[in-house]
């Protein structure tokens, strides 16, 4: 068996003591953005475990749309990035 090279860590740990991975990632075809999924995005950039241009690239995201999920977790916690909460959470 052989393990594929990657730059960067295989593998960080969250505040809360679960490890990410690269496998925990979405896959690249991903279309429906659920709260979670976002959340792990989010938590893997701000850890390390993979760049933000790449998250960008491989998921067709916008700066101002990844952004504003960093934002909302940030002020708000992973209930902001659910649809059902935009108004609730989301002033202009």
């Amino acid at each position: 068996m052989y393990i594929k090279r990657v730059d960067g860590p295989r593998a960080v740990t969250l505040a809360d003591g679960t490890i990410l991975t690269l496998a925990d990632l979405p896959p690249k075809e991903t279309r429906r953005w659920v709260a979670s999924r976002k959340a792990t995005v989010i938590h893997a950039v701000e850890h390390g475990l993979i760049s933000k241009k790449a998250v960008l690239d491989r998921y067709g995201l916008s700066d101002e749309e990844f952004d504003l999920w960093r934002k909302a977790i940030k002020d708000h916690g992973v209930e902001a990035l659910k649809v059902t909460a935009l108004q609730k959470y989301r002033q202009l």
